[in-house]
Parts: structure tokens; C-alpha cells; sequence
């Protein structure tokens, strides 16, 4: 309905993406499927990126298992997230229809590699599916900062979609001294922070980024006749 708008957006979030030093794989400029995009809030941002590791999963586990329904897959399906992390994971869980646990932290409050190994490892042995960890950067608690290098590691093994919730510190990242707080980012599937914080935007303004957005755009693709239209495809 207003491309221009769109590709403002897209341009604008590669600049914010540059910025904060995001790797190359997270915008648009790469050439590849990835971008970023504005979304409402933070909270919003983790339901979106459920749903997308939600639909990811769903494909593969069906193609190992062609003999399973749906709501088999559904029902055995397990994400994670840190004690310390916003109340709007947990909810983001009961919006998706999915169990997600909220895992005990370090000492330090941080989700490490270890406690989320053993968590996934044991929810595989009752018969689970692990499908989504979210790493917080910046926990509004207290600002702690989960080890993304060690969930990045630990979700490649398994085919895990790792979310970043930088919602709270992620502006920080703008200054290059403070950037060694994302170390694993590369590893991440999707990112978020919210300019409306520290930056002084406007409400609502939270910046979004995916390396493969086509699990959320497929998740919610609902293709009535009366909006179909002969540039379909052309711009995101």
C-alpha cells in the first residue's frame, strides 16, 4: 500500500543496523532474505520471532515425521529463556501456545551455556522439542547481560532459533566500547532493541532484525484475492 514508506524503513534500519555494528547477515544491504523492521514494542518483537522459530520447526519436524499431526508437534514443542527475563517472554509463550521455561541463572543472574544444555537436554529425553531460546541483553531487573556466546554454540547443535532482547541496554551498542556485550550476536537468528527508550523516539519504536524473515512472513501469510495486485513480490 505505500512501498515508499517500506523502503524507507528498510534503508533506515540497515543505517540504525551499521550503528550498532549488527553483522552483515542481519541487513538488507548483504543482498541476502535479511532486514529489519519497526515493530510495536519488545514484547510484540518476541511473540513475532515465536511464532517464526514456531513455523520453522513445525517444517522440519514434519518432514521427519510425516506421521505426526499438528497439534502432536505443537504439544511437544519447548522454549527458554532466563528467569531474569522480561514478563513479556513468558507471555509471549501463552499468546504462541507453547511451554517455555524459565531457567535459573549463574550467580551473576546470566543465562550460561551450560544450564541451557542440560535444560534441553533433559526436555529431549522426556521426548520434547527445543525450538527458541531468548538471550537478554540488558535485563530490566538488573541489567545483566546473558552469555550469547555459549546459548549461540548450544543452539546450532540443536536447529534452535536464538532471539536477542536487547529491548533495555541495546542502544548501548551504538558506542564501540560497550559492543564486546554482544559477543555470539553473529550466532543469533533475530534481534531487537527499542529506539524508544535511550534514543528519544518516539513511542512506538522498536527496531527488529531477522537473517531469515521469510518464517515470519509465511507464518502470517494470508493472501486474499482483494489484495492481490501485479507487483506482488517486488518490494517486502
Amino acid at each position: 500500500a505505500s512501498p515508499a514508506c517500506t523502503e524507507l524503513e528498510v534503508v533506515m534500519l540497515d543505517w540504525l543496523g551499521q550503528m550498532l555494528g549488527l553483522p552483515e547477515e542481519f541487513l538488507a544491504r548483504s543482498g541476502g532474505e535479511a532486514g529489519g523492521v519497526i515493530q510495536g514494542t519488545a514484547s510484540e518483537a518476541t511473540l513475532v520471532a515465536l511464532l517464526g522459530a514456531k513455523a520453522r520447526t513445525m517444517q522440519r519436524v514434519k518432514e521427519q515425521h510425516p506421521e505426526w499431526s499438528e497439534t502432536d508437534i505443537l504439544a511437544k514443542l519447548v522454549g527458554y529463556c532466563n528467569k531474569q527475563a522480561h514478563s513479556s517472554v513468558e507471555r509471549a509463550g501463552l499468546l504462541g501456545g507453547v511451554k517455555l521455561r524459565s531457567l535459573k541463572p549463574d550467580n551473576k543472574r546470566r543465562l550460561r551455556g551450560d544450564i541451557l544444555r542440560d535444560a534441553i537436554e533433559e526436555d529431549i529425553k522426556q521426548g520434547l522439542i527445543p525450538f527458541y531460546v531468548v538471550a537478554t541483553l540488558g535485563t530490566t531487573s538488573s541489567c545483566t547481560f546473558d552469555a550469547l556466546d555459549e546459548i549461540g554454540d548450544v543452539c546450532l547443535e540443536h536447529h534452535i532459533w536464538v532471539h536477542v532482547d536487547a529491548a533495555y541496554a541495546g542502544s548501548a551498542f551504538i558506542c564501540p566500547e560497550y559492543r564486546y556485550l554482544m559477543k555470539g550476536i553473529e550466532k543469533a537468528d533475530s534481534f531487537n532493541f527499542n529506539p524508544h527508550k535511550w534514543m528519544l523516539v518516539n513511542f512506538d519504536c522498536s527496531a527488529m532484525w531477522l537473517k531469515q524473515p521469510r518464517w515470519i512472513v509465511d507464518a502470517f501469510n494470508v493472501d486474499p484475492l482483494y489484495l492481490k495486485h501485479d507487483q506482488q513480490g517486488s518490494a517486502p
